[in-house]
């Protein structure tokens, strides 16, 4: 024990002094020549990479081609950036995979439900405004509106406005003034007026909605006209710029009530209209910047942290080793007193892992070993007085005869030759079983017809049965066939059967019979005797075991017959079991393969 104690302290201490000194070598090596690197996270930095995606899930329905966006931002900006679903299920990562997330999400990527802390200007309906959907223009109508609008701005500087052309999210130009008049040169001469009649500014033309957004706004009124439904709102309907145009007017009880109803109405419909056109909602985490490198650490502090990291991992290790080494040495004592004949010898045990699974393996060992112990003491007991009872009557008469008490008759020695035949069913039944302990039991297997096998049994023991004042017969479904060894099948099922005779009172029945069960093939004998109680049925293949405890030979035989039977079955691949009703029936079946 003590080399083991030594090998696991000097292991873990080696280890220790070598990953210490690739520790050190390694932050001595990295920390000489970094640079300062970005500190801590900003705001800004997350708010461009949020307003990046809330631009890809306004424009994408969902995020299958995302990755090379992350890749770009995370980049761009030298931080790490992760996607994942609401339920967590990773979308696209910068990092290696792998790599655990951050701990806390950053924002939540929604074009239809902005995060206005990363958005500061954000519209009060939340939605992104490059979420547009089914109003998103075709290329032609983008032309033929382009050219509209820069004609109708033309218009407006001849007629002096100082005007601006912008285009939308969904392709719409707009023209806007700016308030500011386009200056005029003063004439150096009066000039007559002279009345002139300019033709207005065309606007009709690029403010009137394409086919395309007639059918996204007829959806959308379809859609608020249903939120509105039962809710007392004034009609009317939804225009390009999403605002209620009123088409009556209706008094109401109170205008705030209506207005906020038909606004969320709106809100509610265009998230509902746009929801299939984007990404669906995703967590957005953002790694912190790679840490800053500071100044070069001096050796001095090196060496200390690596000499405190070495005591604290030699010190773990004594610790781990004691408790790794006593139980084990435990297991030894315990050992050692089995081996001295001490069969209780237990180990407690106090800890989980293999250590504790193998010191429970060795308790059970030893429970085993004690059971083991117990039962030969009982089946030497048990043979010794087997083979007592008849060698002590053939001794007797013997003596007697020599002595001149006795006359060897004919009776006499018949009587005398039926103990010896006892005691030679003794030591065959005993030879059996020890074959069978040592896996020597051979079996010359053949195939087998039922019918046939359990009418020789029947016929064997009828001459027994009538003399006793019993029934015996044989029945079955069919005529099951199976492979196995039919002279140590007719002993098995001649046990039974000799059980059967000895505890079934006269005008009983017996009856033997064979069945197919699927792959198996079951043998049951039944008979009309005393029963067996519940609490002995557990026992009554054991060796030596009898219900009536005297051992008289007029209750029972010698213990051995349904331990054969038991051993045989199993030799065979089966099983052997019994099931009783106490002064009704009992039953002992043998299910076996059909082949072995």
């Amino acid at each position: 024990m003590r080399s083991l104690f030594v090998r696991l302290l000097t292991s873990s201490a080696v280890v220790a002094v070598c990953s210490i000194t690739a520790t050190a070598w390694l932050a001595a090596s990295s920390t000489s020549g970094a640079i300062q690197r970005e500190q801590g996270q900003t705001l800004a930095s997350d708010a461009q990479i949020n307003n990046s995606l809330l631009g890809y899930a306004a424009r994408h329905p969902d995020w299958s081609g995302v990755a090379a966006t992350v890749r770009d931002l995370a980049a761009a900006n030298s931080r790490r950036v992760a996607l994942t679903t609401e339920k967590g299920a990773l979308i696209a990562d910068s990092a290696a995979a792998g790599t655990p997330l951050p701990a806390r999400v950053s924002a939540v990527v929604d074009p239809l439900a902005v995060d206005v802390t990363l958005v500061p200007g954000a519209a009060e309906d939340r939605i992104d405004p490059r979420a547009v959907g089914p109003f998103l223009l075709p290329d032609r109508d983008r032309v033929r509106l382009g050219k509209a609008a820069g004609a109708y701005a033309a218009c407006m500087r001849r007629t002096g406005q100082a005007v601006r052309t912008t285009v939308s999210h969904t392709g719409r130009p707009s023209v806007t003034t700016t308030g500011e008049g386009v200056p005029q040169e003063p004439s150096p001469v009066p000039v007559p007026a002279v009345p002139a009649v300019e033709p207005p500014c065309d606007a009709v033309t690029f403010n009137t909605p394409t086919r395309t957004e007639k059918a996204a706004l007829k959806q959308l009124n379809l859609l608020v006209g249903r939120c509105l439904k039962g809710k007392g709102a004034e009609r009317g309907s939804v225009g390009l710029d999403f605002t209620w145009v009123a088409k009556d007017k209706r008094p109401a009880s109170s205008a705030a009530e209506p207005g906020q109803t038909i606004s969320s109405c709106i809100v509610a419909a265009r998230k509902e209209q746009l929801d299939p056109y984007v990404a669906p909602a995703a967590y957005l985490y953002i790694g912190s910047p790679a840490e800053a490198t500071g100044p070069r650490i001096p050796l001095p502090s090196i060496a200390g942290a690596a000499l405190l990291v070495l005591v604290l991992t030699v010190g773990v290790s004594v610790m781990a080793a004691r408790r790794l080494v006593g139980p084990v040495n435990a297991l030894t004592h315990a050992a050692r007193r089995m081996r001295d004949g001490d069969s209780s010898a237990r180990v407690q045990v106090r800890t989980t892992g293999e250590i504790s699974e193998l010191a429970t393996a060795f308790n059970e060992m030893s429970e085993h070993l004690q059971r083991m112990e117990v039962q030969r003491r009982a089946m030497v007991s048990d043979v010794s007085h087997e083979l007592r009872t008849p060698l002590s009557n053939l001794r007797g008469w013997l003596e007697a005869a020599q002595d001149g008490v006795a006359e060897l008759d004919p009776a006499l020695i018949a009587s005398l030759v039926e103990e010896l035949l006892l005691l030679q069913h003794i030591v065959d039944d005993l030879q059996d079983l020890a074959l069978a302990d040592a896996g020597k039991l051979r079996l010359h297997l053949e195939p087998v017809h039922l019918g046939d096998l359990l009418d020789q049994v029947a016929t064997a023991h009828r001459g027994r049965a009538e003399a006793a004042g019993l029934t015996l017969t044989t029945g079955g479904t069919g005529a099951p066939t199976l492979t196995a060894d039919p002279v140590r099948l007719r002993q098995a099922i001649g046990n039974l059967v000799t059980n059967s005779l000895r505890y079934t009172p006269a005008g009983g029945r017996i009856t033997l019979a064979a069945r197919q069960d699927g792959d198996h093939v079951v043998i049951e004998v039944t008979d009309t005797g005393i029963g067996i109680r519940a609490e002995h049925l557990p026992h009554v293949f054991d060796r030596f075991w009898r219900a009536e405890k005297s051992r008289n030979r007029r209750t029972g035989g010698s213990g051995l017959g349904l331990a054969i039977v038991r051993d045989l079955a199993e030799a065979h691949g089966g099983t052997a079991t019994a099931a009783s009703t106490p002064g009704v029936r009992t039953t002992f079946a043998l299910r076996l393969p059909v082949r072995p």
